[in-house]
């Protein structure tokens, strides 16, 4: 019988049956945890493969968020339809915090990850309380949250034209639009109000519309929801520079002296969680932000969106 051994951050829930049966009958207990703490471990259910996984987020029982119909800048492999892996970046590669592909118009509502295979040496996956940040960004900075507020951000970032591994942010432009032709890259992104440039190599510098900064829940607490952070302190390869890759919705600069204020909190904020081999963690996109550190070894963290 499965029981609840940390009320904190994440929750813990350490068990010894199937994570598919536990989830089915505790559901509503479950979403009613997670949208007070934001994230729940499950240990020690037995989950060995990807197509356990698999199993235990069908048994959820809510929409699947396909990699395919995604806008995420991130290389991944699936393993099943709703099964892929978290990032194919290099172990050296920080993945800094943010919430899933919230720098774009199209995001998902929770996520799931799953260890497979833990790593020799770090690999932990940080996250981060976004809405105990943005209350403390407001006291420390108060204008700097009504900006946030008022004028909303913009993500700019190159596309390659074919993946790029090397990179956290080496999705191709093909993968990503899930187009064939330039044509019909000019048409979604069209469709997705973003402004783009074609570049001599034949990659595509896209630059989104305008998107929240900050996000009100359906309980009225406020979230620093956004990519602000990683796209600052990691959205940098052959094709991108972090100091171009953020600006507010008019188009002004965001000075590095303020995202400093932020990242020195959401660092103070960060929990580390230490993988073992079948953990099963399901954050609430809206409410956590998380990401990658480095590691040394084999790691295998696969993951599933919800929508």
């Amino acid at each position: 019988m499965a029981q609840n051994s940390n009320d904190g951050f994440p929750v813990v829930i350490e068990g010894g049956g199937s994570l598919p049966d536990y989830m089915t009958a505790q559901k509503t207990v479950l979403d009613e945890r997670l949208v007070k703490n934001g994230a729940i471990l499950f240990r020690g259910f037995g989950v060995v493969t990807a197509s356990d996984f698999d199993a235990a987020v069908a048994s959820y029982g809510e929409a699947s968020f396909t990699y395919a119909e995604s806008l995420s800048n991130a290389v991944r492999v699936n393993v099943t339809e709703r099964v892929f892996t978290a990032n194919e970046a290099p172990p050296q590669t920080s993945i800094f915090l943010h919430h899933e592909m919230a720098q774009t118009p199209i995001y998902p509502s929770k996520l799931f990850f799953f260890c497979e295979i833990a790593a020799e040496e770090g690999g932990a996956t940080p996250i981060c309380r976004s809405d105990i940040l943005l209350e403390q960004l407001r006291a420390q900075h108060p204008a700097l949250v009504a900006e946030f507020a008022a004028k909303g951000v913009r993500y700019t970032n190159v596309m390659p034209p074919t993946d790029d591994a090397g990179s956290g942010q080496g999705r191709s432009w093909r993968s990503t639009l899930n187009v064939d032709s330039r044509d019909a890259a000019e048409t979604r992104l069209g469709s997705l109000d973003y402004e783009w440039q074609w570049q001599a190599d034949d990659s595509l510098r896209a630059t989104t519309p305008v998107l929240d900064a900050i996000r009100t829940l359906d309980d009225g607490r406020e979230v620093f929801f956004n990519q602000l952070i990683a796209a600052f302190r990691g959205w940098q390869d052959a094709r991108n520079n972090p100091s171009k890759a953020i600006s507010f919705g008019d188009g002004t600069p965001i000075a590095a002296d303020d995202m400093a204020v932020a990242i020195t909190l959401s660092d103070a904020l960060t929990y580390d969680l230490q993988w073992r081999a079948g953990d099963v963690v399901l954050l609430d996109n809206f409410l956590v932000m998380h990401g990658r550190r480095p590691f040394v070894g084999k790691r295998r963290v696969l993951a599933s969106l919800i929508s």
